[in-house]
């Protein structure tokens, strides 16, 4: 299981990139960010630093959307900084969320997030492409190696991820939700004819290091609280479309779209009033009372070194890949730290004796 970490690109800059160097020396293979470009710092600038004070881990955005950026400026930019860096470059995109929202817009349609998908990878790959009637292909680009891992929750959308994604980034560690999330790519990649071993999948989830007592338990909590707001945005969606679940907690195998959602992913929202992106991400987010504590414990990996390893190798046993840690909290060296120095090469070694 490699392990990645999630960033905001708040100012200064500079406290992004020391973060990502932190995240580096304690073993992490990815360096992630947000990609709203209204309510944080251009991401592509703050990578190309990332990117300039690092040696190995890979950056990417968590994630991008074909709404907010043309595709092909997208493509040029992996392109560009796999020229200047190597290919240590991925490609996180979605339908969009706050990206578009922020402006009253609204994500962008399956059709043309697969399209996306395809014109962004065959030029960040150095190929040609057919776009707008047209055919495109970068002449200086030689050799560049992009994938593209997709963010999805409701149906059709991981059924388009397993179709075509090179990744599936699923944002919450729930287990039971991210066994029958993993089972839908799986599938979908079947029904296609392709390998779903050839999939990367990316659980992605608040991470805290704390002591086991019940005022650092409450503590953890508070602060990852936010990350319930900012799932219940996309479940509020998939509600809107399908209707709620019929379901009691395991997904039916019946023939309907609403029965194969989560009861556990879809009955939280309904305390849900509403939404303020000028808070999305934030730990202070003033408004997510909605969220239970149980949701934020099902969500996130709270607790002590031991409370994470034992989750990890869950998530892993269900055919996670990466595990991204989001860092929007008050104790972000320290939960690095704990990950360099005991949780990550716990995994390391646990992996190498069941081979």
């Amino acid at each position: 299981m490699d392990f990645g970490v999630v960033l905001q690109t708040n100012p200064p800059a500079a406290r992004t990139i020391q973060l990502s160097q932190l995240a580096e020396a304690h073993g992490f293979s990815h360096v992630w960010t947000f990609d709203s470009h209204l309510l944080w710092e251009e991401p592509y600038v703050v990578h190309s630093a990332i990117l300039a004070a690092t040696r190995r881990v890979t950056v990417g955005p968590f994630v991008t959307n074909p709404a907010t950026r043309d595709w092909t400026v997208t493509a040029s930019t992996f392109a560009t900084l796999n020229e200047m860096y190597g290919n240590r470059t991925i490609c996180g995109i979605g339908r969009g969320d706050s990206a578009v929202r922020v402006t009253n817009g609204r994500p962008t349609t399956l059709k043309a997030l697969r399209e996306s998908i395809h014109v962004i990878r065959e030029l960040g790959n150095s190929r040609a492409v057919e776009y707008n009637g047209a055919t495109l292909q970068f002449p200086w680009s030689h050799g560049s190696k992009l994938d593209v891992w997709v963010a999805a929750y409701g149906p059709l959308a991981l059924k388009l991820t397993g179709e075509v994604g090179d990744g599936f980034i699923l944002q919450l560690a729930d287990l039971d939700i991210a066994e029958w999330m993993i089972k839908t790519v799986r599938q979908a990649a079947e029904n296609v004819g392709r390998d779903p071993d050839e999939i990367a999948f990316c659980v992605a989830a608040p991470m805290y290091i704390g002591e086991d007592t019940p005022d650092s338990r409450a503590h953890m909590r508070e602060q990852c609280r936010w990350f319930g707001g900012m799932v219940g945005n996309h479940v509020a969606d998939i509600v809107a479309k399908y209707g709620p679940s019929t379901g009691s907690g395991t997904p039916s195998t019946g023939s309907g779209t609403a029965e194969k959602v989560p009861a556990a992913l879809t009955d939280y929202i309904a305390g849900r009033t509403g939404y303020d992106y000028n808070s999305h991400g934030k730990s202070d987010n003033d408004h997510v009372d909605f969220v239970p504590d149980e949701i934020v414990e099902r969500f996130c990996l709270l607790g002590t070194a031991e409370e994470h390893i034992a989750k990890l190798e869950k998530l892993r046993a269900l055919g996670v890949t990466q595990f991204a840690g989001y860092l929007q909290h008050d104790n972000k060296e320290e939960t690095m730290r704990v990950y360099g120095e005991t949780v990550i090469p716990a995994l390391s070694e646990h992996l190498t004796a069941k081979r």
